[in-house]
């Protein structure tokens, strides 16, 4: 197994990448890295949320497990997963394996934590004051700016023009700061995109769910053309940064890096296809449970008003005599 530990105050991950054996697809299963703030984070984020489910439990609330299970092991897990396994390893060796990386914590992890209901959570176990600051927070001016729907697209299909067209992706690749930050915003976009869409928690920004449709509708040419457009382009994203590790003790197996960018634009476009098709199941269900709820209380109210109109005849046939 590969351990190894990139310490934020590091230098340029170029020298920390070291001599890493070939990358296979076992090995993404086996190069796990110790890497302190995603461990940080899961352990926290994870823990957390368990001791908010325990404190329902112990009031004799009921909390459903599938949000459990979307959120810690799943959500978390992915987070985890993409960020200490061998994609962990070896994002910063091969463009290819940070790609599937980047769908990952742009998509993936961000659709099963707000499939996880955390806000809902922690509105049902905060105490009265923090309770408060939390709704005070969501009734905000900028939590209402944030997850307006246009933005939170504009934003979502543009982050990634801007991480590998400019220099900042290059930079990454130097910084283990900037490194650890570009996870989290690709997580943070995915949740402010993610969210309104399919969460359960009361957040502002939801919109009808035809609306909803059509925002990942609109998501799929931007993914298509943005992978298109790495697998074409000649000149390499980062620069002279992935040759310069041909000249390193990796230079025996890594794949020529035109090819490897050749590669991740292809997973990009399709990931992202695959990944729209699940979100296309997860908003069709919820849409379908919504309308029969909606059904039930509609018949539940229909039901009142001619309860109450019986009621009323009743009386006014016994007033009558």
């Amino acid at each position: 197994m590969v351990l190894s530990v990139l310490h934020p105050l590091s230098g340029p991950l170029l020298e920390a990448v070291g001599d890493l054996p070939r990358f296979t697809l076992g090995t993404v299963f086996t190069g796990w890295s110790l890497e302190p703030v995603p461990f940080v984070l899961t352990v926290w984020i994870a823990g957390l949320y368990l001791y908010g489910v325990s404190v329902l439990r112990r009031r004799g609330d009921r909390w459903p497990v599938g949000r459990t299970i979307a959120f810690v092991p799943v959500g978390m897990g992915m987070f985890y997963f993409a960020t200490a396994s061998g994609l962990g390893t070896y994002d910063t060796t091969l463009l290819s394996v940070h790609m599937v990386q980047h769908m990952v914590l742009s998509m993936l992890v961000p659709m099963a934590m707000a499939l996880g209901a955390p806000v809902t959570l922690a509105l049902r176990t905060l105490r009265p004051r923090p309770r408060r600051w939390l709704l005070a927070v969501l009734h905000s001016r900028v939590a209402k700016v944030l997850s307006f729907p246009p933005l939170t697209f504009l934003l979502y299909v543009t982050a990634p023009w801007t991480l590998y067209f400019t220099g900042w992706y290059p930079a990454t690749l130097h910084s283990a700061y900037l490194h650890e930050t570009m996870h989290l915003h690709l997580v943070l976009v995915g949740c402010l995109f993610f969210w309104p869409i399919i969460g359960i928690d009361p957040v502002p920004g939801k919109v009808a769910y035809p609306f909803r449709m059509l925002l990942v509708v609109l998501t799929l040419p931007f993914h298509a053309f943005l992978g298109v457009t790495i697998m074409g382009q000649e000149e390499l994203i980062a620069g002279s940064y992935y040759p310069d590790l041909h000249d390193g003790p990796m230079g025996a197996w890594l794949p020529d890096p035109h090819d490897d960018q050749h590669l991740a634009g292809g997973l990009l476009w399709g990931s992202g296809d695959l990944v729209a098709l699940a979100l296309f199941g997860v908003l069709f269900t919820q849409w379908v449970r919504s309308s029969i709820a909606e059904a039930k209380r509609e018949d539940r109210r229909l039901d009142l008003l001619e309860a109450r109109e019986r009621a009323a005849s009743a009386r006014a046939a016994e007033s009558g005599e």
